[in-house]
């Protein structure tokens, strides 16, 4: 019995938004499909939709016979202060001179007063990928392939929706705390959707999804595993656990949340660093310092910067494994105690005094390498450490510490491999637009936002998902993630590697009749302002000269 959905039974229809994009009109019916449904080609699952009701991936629609891709296509505009006022975030269709889309009673969105209604200023809008559809099947050019000026020079923009199989999240998390060791299974749901690599300065990097986890896999974990990406990829907050480690809460732009505590600070750097920066100020209020450190714990008066100070020596004898002068690894085991170790009291890191060289009265202040834990000890006479409220003026030097510690945060990036249906939606000949990315001559965005290109073959594009529009990730249910991506080049370079060029289009057709393989119907659009942080996607050199 055929099912709503080929190959995805089960999967229930959702309400639609009330600005769908047109696409085409119903595609031939095989012999067994119900006649009554239309067949979506815009991901290999190749759903047969019902009227009324949505594929399995929730962004194509039946509406009346008609296949309508249900997100708006988001568009960027770059405000000058000088001629109008900020452009805020409004969405509708088009305001053209069409009767037929006042009679639809569609809502047309208002823009500032100041603004003229005039669309065509072409150095001032950006089509990006969000919304606007795949090249699937790969033959297929892309959905907008658009002419504009950029500073006098004829510019031409590819947009598309990549559907991403070969595509991962790098995670950066701010903070001292042991999350797992290096190569510890990351879980999401309790399925298997990454793992641990390497810590850098002050932070814990994860790497999650990726392909073998999208289909290498069981269903659930693919399942489980798309659905992990495109709630991370939008902003939205995930749980997950590690294996031998700790639970942790990311959102992208927020601060992580590891084993239900907010982290806050990022430390100013390693005990070995923290001693080297603070020395000269602690210098004379006290006789020694010892930076709890997971990695290098720093020892002022055995450091460089104590000897440099003409520090008298304290006869401390640290656990551990002496590295150079005044550094020690292996303090204690990783963990989410004082500086990332295990540790609750810090005393537990000093192994004796050596009563030839310390002498009682001794002051000795602990500190994490953030400054959120110290204590400050005087020797007595049978030199043991006894705590004692810490003086002023090394209290303010312990809060500089924290001062110089930025704020804890999660970084999202989103790592993708371009392949066959995106660059044959650019050109027939796929290999020059490779050859040209690495020359320079063609920009890569990712819904506008801008893309590191690796070094090395294909196209493999990073992006921050904080500098993309929101909600700019969605589905399919093959599984893959489907994320927005853009090509500008100069008119001739778009030539001269084999383009589509029968299909560029300007800028206002673009606006008025949407994606080519529309049949004339308008498209719905939604308006977003470039955010601050991202240069205009047409005015990044070399494109200009």
């Amino acid at each position: 019995m055929m099912t709503e959905h080929t190959k995805t039974d089960g999967l229930p229809g959702m309400d639609a938004p009330e600005l769908p994009q047109v696409l085409e009109k119903a595609r031939p019916r095989n012999e067994r499909m119900n006649s009554e449904k239309i067949e979506c080609n815009a991901c290999p699952v190749l759903c047969q939709i019902s009227d009324g009701r949505n594929g399995a991936c929730d962004r194509y629609a039946n509406r009346s016979g008609t296949l309508v891709r249900v997100d708006p296509v988001l568009l960027l505009r770059r405000a000058l202060a000088d001629r109008e006022a900020p452009m805020v975030a409004f969405a509708g269709r088009v305001a053209v001179d069409d009767p037929a889309l006042l009679s639809e009673g569609v809502p047309v969105a208002a823009a500032p007063a100041s603004w003229s209604g005039d669309l065509l200023l072409a150095d001032e809008v950006f089509v990006t990928g969000v919304g606007s559809s795949t090249t699937y099947p790969d033959y297929k050019p892309a959905p907008f392939i658009v002419s504009s000026k950029a500073a006098g020079v004829d510019m031409v923009t590819v947009v598309t929706e990549g559907i991403f199989s070969y595509c991962s999240f790098k995670v950066k998390i701010d903070t001292d705390r042991f999350l797992g060791a290096e190569q510890a299974n990351v879980r999401c749901k309790g399925e298997v959707v990454g793992h641990v690599t390497t810590a850098e300065y002050g932070s814990q990097m994860l790497s999650l999804g990726g392909v073998h986890h999208l289909t290498g896999g069981s269903k659930k974990e693919g399942r489980v595993t798309v659905e992990m990406m495109k709630a991370l990829g939008n902003k939205q907050a995930v749980e997950f656990t590690i294996d031998g480690g700790s639970q942790i809460l990311i959102q992208a732009g927020r601060a992580p949340i590891v084993n239900g505590v907010e982290e806050k600070r990022m430390r100013v750097g390693c005990g070995s660093a923290t001693i080297g920066i603070f020395a000269k100020q602690l210098f004379g209020k006290l006789d020694e310092v010892v930076v709890v450190d997971d990695h290098i714990t720093g020892v002022l008066t055995e450091h460089q910067a104590g000897r440099c100070l003409d520090m008298r020596a304290s006869g401390i004898k640290m656990r551990g494994r002496k590295s150079t002068p005044g550094r020690y690894f292996q303090v204690a085991n990783p963990g989410t105690g004082w500086g990332g170790t295990d540790i609750a009291d810090p005393l537990s890191i000093i192994e004796s005094w050596d009563a030839a060289t310390a002498w009682p009265g001794l002051r000795l202040l602990m500190t994490s390498t953030t400054g959120e834990h110290a204590s400050w000890y005087v020797l007595d006479e049978a030199l043991h450490p006894v705590e004692q409220e810490m003086p002023v003026e090394v209290r303010r030097i312990v809060e500089r510490i924290g001062e110089n510690c930025e704020p804890s945060l999660s970084t999202v990036l989103f790592l993708g491999g371009a392949g066959g249906s995106l660059r044959a939606g650019v050109t027939e000949n796929p290999v020059l637009l490779t050859r040209a990315i690495k020359e320079a001559l063609v920009n890569v965005t990712c819904g506008g936002a801008p893309a590191y290109v690796w070094p090395g073959g294909g196209i493999t594009v990073m992006a921050d998902v904080m500098r993309m529009p929101d909600n700019s990730f969605g589905t399919v249910p093959t599984p893959a993630i489907v994320a927005p991506i853009e090509f500008s080049m100069k008119l001739d370079d778009y030539r001269n590697l084999g383009g589509h060029m029968e299909y560029v289009r300007t800028l206002e057709d673009a606006l008025r009749r949407g994606a080519w393989h529309n049949e004339g119907a308008p498209s719905a659009l939604a308006w977003s302002q470039l955010p601050p942080a991202n240069p205009w996607p047409l005015a990044r050199p070399p494109l200009l000269g």
